[in-house]
């Protein structure tokens, strides 16, 4: 290997040769690395298994900035080996770390007879995380996190409604906030596979960008599926408002529009997480690290995600506020403002940089937009 051709990623130098490296996903590694180093600082003790090491970037920055005490990097391509051993040498000369090539599948359940458990089981799959939702389960510590990866959007966001049913076990349909929907299909289906082994989940954070969701989950000693986590979003195409529906509610919940004198039914996607998307107080240490860190881009998104924490699960667009609404749109900050000066809660979401997460419905939206756009016009006149 040719020093000359090393990439530096933070505390990670290492050579990418013929694996996968997208440098594009350099702040999902962040959160990662982020997350970790808050659960050893917690715990006292950090083991990693990197089931789809790739290049080995993830792991190594597990080893120097998360502080692991040992690393397990396993790729399914023997062919990579040369670019492994460069890459990860260092920690094995450390006596801390193991490389193996094998498939995923097998490498935890190798973990579940051994009793070998990890306290965080990063799998980096391309595609649906589906093959491993239940397995990466068997190889993790009770208490330890699961990162997941899902590159795969249109399963789950309603384009392909019969392949999310064979993947998740639930059916997805389209709507405008359908990208945070696949967040909440992807933790839905762990939580299920979990409770089947008499365990729960809960999420650190859900992570969407482009083309790539990230979500990383704790492994909890007890059930914590009920009616009230797991369940059903409802979306009228006829107005646009949104209804989480219960298992007990189906088939009983219809959105009633006053001025038609007419029910209109909700086109219905679930089952799938309803609660929240983040643990606040795990992100407010991750942030506190990343301030000391000075990663500011880190910094920035995990204050949008502690913001967005605790919101219903779905967002309204500035965009099908202004279609609804026949209206002109106005800022995103103007109308957060807004909406909190009338007593509601509003914040930004990550998700989309053209949305708002909020407890005020769609028409209330509307109505608050309407009267900026107004009062933003009458203004505009007075100057000139």
């Amino acid at each position: 290997m040719n020093d000359e051709f090393l990439i530096c990623e933070e505390k990670a130098y290492f050579t990418v040769g013929n694996t996968f490296y997208r440098p594009q996903s350099k702040i999902t590694r962040d959160l990662g690395t982020l997350a970790a180093k808050v659960y050893k600082q917690n715990q006292g003790n950090l083991r990693v298994l990197d089931v789809m090491t790739g290049c080995g970037v993830r792991s190594i920055r597990y080893y120097l900035e998360s502080e692991a005490d040992s690393i397990w990097a396993n790729d399914s391509n023997p062919e990579n080996k040369a670019t492994l051993d460069y890459n990860l040498g260092f920690i094995l000369q450390d006596n801390k770390g193991k490389i193996t090539y094998k498939n995923a599948n097998n490498i935890f359940f190798e973990c579940y007879n051994n009793k070998d458990y990890y306290d965080l089981v990063d799998v980096d799959a391309f595609g649906s995380p589906n093959p491993y939702l239940s397995t990466a389960l068997w190889a993790t510590k009770i208490g330890g996190l699961i990162y997941l990866t899902c590159t795969d959007g249109r399963t789950g966001t309603g384009h392909l409604p019969e392949n999310c049913l064979q993947n998740y076990g639930s059916y997805g349909r389209s709507h405008p906030a359908a990208q945070e929907q696949v967040l909440r299909l992807i933790i839905g289906s762990t939580l299920q596979q979990a409770s089947t082994m008499g365990l729960g989940i809960e999420p650190i954070f859900s992570y969407f960008s482009g083309s790539t969701y990230r979500i990383m989950l704790r492994l909890l000693p007890k059930v914590n599926l009920n009616l009230d986590n797991y369940g059903f979003l409802g979306y009228c195409h006829h107005c646009g408002e949104y209804q989480t529906i219960s298992y007990k509610q189906l088939g009983k919940v219809n959105c009633y529009h006053q001025q038609e004198n007419k029910n209109f039914s909700y086109t219905i996607s679930g089952a799938m997480w309803l609660g929240n998307l983040h643990n606040k107080e795990y992100l407010k240490t991750m942030k506190r690290l990343a301030i000391n860190l000075k990663w500011s881009t880190v910094t920035d998104l995990l204050s949008i995600m502690i913001d967005e924490s605790d919101f219903p699960p779905y967002f309204y667009t500035l965009g099908e506020i202004g279609r609804r609404g026949k209206l002109d749109i106005p800022k995103r900050s103007q109308l957060i403002k807004a909406l909190q000066n009338q007593g509601f809660s509003a914040t930004n979401t990550h998700i989309n940089p053209q949305a708002i997460k909020t407890n005020a419905n769609l028409k209330q939206c509307i109505e608050i937009a309407e009267k900026l756009m107004n009062n933003s016009s009458k203004v505009g006149k007075i100057n000139n």
